[in-house]
């Protein structure tokens, strides 16, 4: 099978979907000429240039407008840049995007999508370096999709250019030019099914993104110190995959989750719950969450290093519940 990147395979998804349906179009900052601040549009660049489109840095008016033209019978698309600046339009996303289907008892459908990078990068600091997708979890109205390969990036993003709901793709930066399997042939995946990165039988490890990555790594380590760990992507938060999740606590007995956003109030907190609240008497230790420290993302490459979560704090975690 051949391998592409991360971005190819979100470009090919734009693409194939926009061949197919003209209500699609996708606009942002530094999208039209420069194809996305890291490049993940440029497989569409000069194919559809009334339907690529830049906009003036106000993202009030991007989100704003994209329930507009959804609300019009469009399919837009719009980038966010950076996951920080989500902040900087969340009322026209938290008081219009998320609650308008339900405040029009389901007559407006709201097919669009919100997408952009997110996560750490090489000392991108506080403003431009924030896994915020816990907040979005937290508040109803939107589909969340975290794809962690291109596999997964191409087949939820077409799922997502489908869809009747709005749509979050939080895409991490490090995850832009790594190159994975990915098929010629057409096909989706449903939201709300996760999937097992890795087989095992000793501990649960449940994770997203470039996380996954880091547990898998993790994971090579603790193979040679005789522990087997499972790795579960969750690849989508809302709606997460409960009945994978319990059915591989239950095998292993044990459960580490993992995530780069910050640990206090994380959305490893809403699956540790769940898990405690229905699979308690399979547990046979506590369950352990591993996420950022709380503090902003500095600047510095060593103070990055120390808050973000990386496959040792997975090892660490992985020993203390199994007492080893």
């Amino acid at each position: 099978m051949r391998e592409i990147t991360f971005s190819e395979a979100l470009g090919e998804a734009m693409l194939e979907e926009m061949q197919r349906d003209p209500t699609i179009f996708t606009y942002g900052e530094d999208i039209a000429k420069q194809g996305g601040i890291f490049g993940a549009y440029k497989p569409i660049l000069g194919k559809y240039q009334d339907r690529i489109l830049d906009t003036p840095i106000s993202e009030e008016v991007i989100f704003g407008s994209a329930l507009g033209a959804s609300l019009a019978g469009m399919r837009p698309v719009a980038e966010f840049h950076f996951a920080d600046f989500l902040f900087t339009g969340m009322t026209a996303v938290a008081n219009q995007i998320m609650k308008f289907k339900y405040m029009t008892g389901g007559q407006g459908k709201i097919h669009l999508i919100l997408r952009g990078p997110d996560g750490i990068s090489k000392s991108a600091a506080a403003q431009h370096s924030e896994s915020i997708e816990t907040l979005f979890m937290h508040i109803p109205g939107i589909k969340i999709i975290v794809p962690s390969t291109p596999y997964d990036m191409k087949g939820l993003f077409k799922t997502a250019l489908k869809a009747d709901d709005p749509v979050i793709c939080f895409e991490h930066k490090m995850l832009y030019a790594k190159k994975g399997p990915v098929p010629e042939e057409e096909y989706y995946i449903p939201f709300g099914k996760a999937d097992i990165k890795k087989e095992g039988k000793d501990v649960t490890v449940v994770t997203t993104s470039r996380m996954v990555h880091e547990s898998l790594k993790a994971s090579e380590q603790l193979v040679k110190e005789g522990i087997d760990v499972e790795v579960v992507d969750l690849r989508t938060l809302i709606p997460w995959d409960k009945e994978l999740v319990l059915e591989s606590v239950k095998k292993t007995h044990r459960l580490v989750i993992i995530h780069e956003t910050w640990r206090r109030g994380g959305w490893g907190a809403e699956i540790a719950a769940t898990v405690q609240e229905e699979a308690f008497d399979y547990l046979d230790g506590p369950i352990m969450r591993v996420g950022a420290k709380n503090v902003h993302i500095p600047f510095s490459p060593p103070l990055q290093d120390f808050v973000v979560p990386d496959y040792n704090s997975v090892i660490n975690e992985v020993r203390k519940v199994l007492n080893v």
